[in-house]
């Protein structure tokens, strides 16, 4: 089991989060209360870099559906950035990639 670790920066479309580690039911509520402290303005992304991460189980997808929820309700957008070959069949068979903006990676989910 390896930590969840996430890093915040910014970026010209807006604050992007690097995942790094397991995002699971004992970690998921720290991206969550992360998330909530960001102050996000009409129009900006959000950013998600999965890059990092090596296993993401319902609770980190709850997570990151939490995360979206703060994104529209601020009138932003989100995307999801490098989204691991496992997740991202989890996302496609439980319909997420439908609502998610996906992108191969963080460089291209932050151009504008």
């Amino acid at each position: 089991m390896s930590p969840l670790k996430i890093t915040v920066r910014d970026a010209a479309t807006g604050p992007v989060l690097e995942v790094a580690g397991e995002l699971d039911y004992a970690t998921a509520p720290g991206l969550r209360d992360l998330v909530t402290t960001l102050t996000l303005r009409p129009g900006q992304r959000l950013v998600v870099d999965l890059s990092g991460m090596g296993f993401c189980d319902s609770s980190g997808l709850t997570a990151l559906l939490a995360a979206r929820h703060h994104a529209h309700a601020a009138q932003a957008e989100i995307a999801l950035a490098a989204v691991p070959a496992h997740t991202l069949r989890t996302l496609h068979i439980v319909g997420l990639d439908q609502i998610f903006t996906l992108r191969p990676d963080a460089e291209s989910a932050t151009r504008a």
